[in-house]
């Protein structure tokens, strides 16, 4: 695959280690009002949260306005805000409704489009949905061969032949300070790993309290390729805030029996050591050399001021080991 020469990769030293994803706040799994998601961003920044991820995705649109209402208040230089490109977004014409996929949502119509063309659009769109001339990050979205099927080598191709080199132009021209590429499964991570240049992988799944599968393939990779990696759903869906809740959800699907089991026992030896599920998940990924930051989601205020506390929470050394020596988690896996 040809790619356009771009800079090594440099992720800013100064990005915080804790942030908040905002795709709840899209009101994917359940609908949230806007009362509701202007006091979770309000209690995220009183609380010290300085980093917020969103996406055009998220609600078709919904979470990158609510995020936008709430920056509206805020200094912009104390805050980095990262959004996705890949999807560009038609309105839907008088009385249709081309909502998909979530709870609730904007009645916009999607389309793929990973070019420099659609790329720019998509910043334009996000641009004004989130009421900020500067974003931070871009990060390429939902790039996944499963997710595109026979369509995926037409985006790819649209990704390498103009719409990374597109991405790399912003940040030399300082539109932008990183260029991400979000990763969902490990197959495609570690198909993708070992080649794109970019500063960093936002990693939904294949690396977490739960499964460290990544570990020795495209988490190898970006420790050699000096690639840092953000943790986008350190709780894997729900299964390591609470694997006892009735319907509990792992990798944006029921957990299976084995999971909730495996989850469980995870639990069984924090809770030996005095802490919190919770907190262990969060605080595990960072661990890692080349993880530079964690972001859960977060839908209520008491939810925001429990992640804070959580990822503060000292975690003695020996939690790690009982992990290990239970093979809860991989032997190799960074612990300090």
């Amino acid at each position: 695959m040809t790619v356009i020469a771009p800079p090594a990769p440099a992720f800013p030293s100064d990005w915080p280690r804790f942030g908040m994803g905002t795709a709840s706040l899209g009101n994917i799994f359940a609908t949230y009002s806007e009362a509701e998601a202007a006091e979770t961003f309000a209690a995220a920044w009183e609380a010290g949260v300085r980093y917020f991820d969103t996406a055009p995705w998220y609600g078709h649109g919904l979470a990158e306005h609510r995020l936008g209402t709430a920056m509206r208040d805020w200094p912009r230089d104390r805050v980095v805000v990262s959004t996705k490109v890949g999807r560009v977004y038609d309105p839907a014409g008088r009385g249709q409704d081309v909502r998909v996929n979530w709870k609730g949502g904007l009645n916009f119509a999607v389309r793929y489009d990973y070019s420099a063309a659609g790329f720019e659009a998509s910043l334009m769109q996000s641009r004004l949905r989130l009421g900020q001339p500067v974003i931070d990050a871009l990060i390429i979205h939902d790039l996944d061969r499963d997710y595109h099927g026979p369509a995926f080598d037409r985006h790819m191709n649209d990704l390498t032949g103009s719409g990374l080199g597109y991405l790399h132009r912003l940040k030399a021209e300082g539109v932008i300070s990183a260029v991400g590429m979000g990763m969902n499964t490990l197959a495609d991570f570690a198909a993708i790993a070992p080649w794109i240049e970019v500063d960093f992988f936002l990693v939904a799944m294949p690396y977490t309290l739960a499964d460290q599968a990544a570990l020795r393939g495209p988490m190898a990779d970006c420790l050699r390729r000096g690639i840092k990696v953000v943790i986008g759903a350190p709780f894997a869906s729900g299964l390591l805030a609470n694997p006892s809740a009735p319907g509990v959800m792992y990798a944006y699907a029921p957990a299976s029996t084995e999971m909730v089991a495996k989850a469980l026992a995870i639990e069984a030896v924090c809770s030996r050591h005095g802490v919190p599920l919770a907190a262990a998940a969060l605080q595990f990924p960072l661990l890692h050399p080349a993880v530079v930051s964690v972001i859960p989601g977060a839908v209520s205020a008491a939810q925001v001021t429990q992640n804070m506390a959580n990822v503060a929470l000292p975690i003695p050394t020996e939690l790690w080991q009982d992990l290990k020596m239970q093979g809860l988690i991989d032997p190799d896996a960074p612990t300090g």
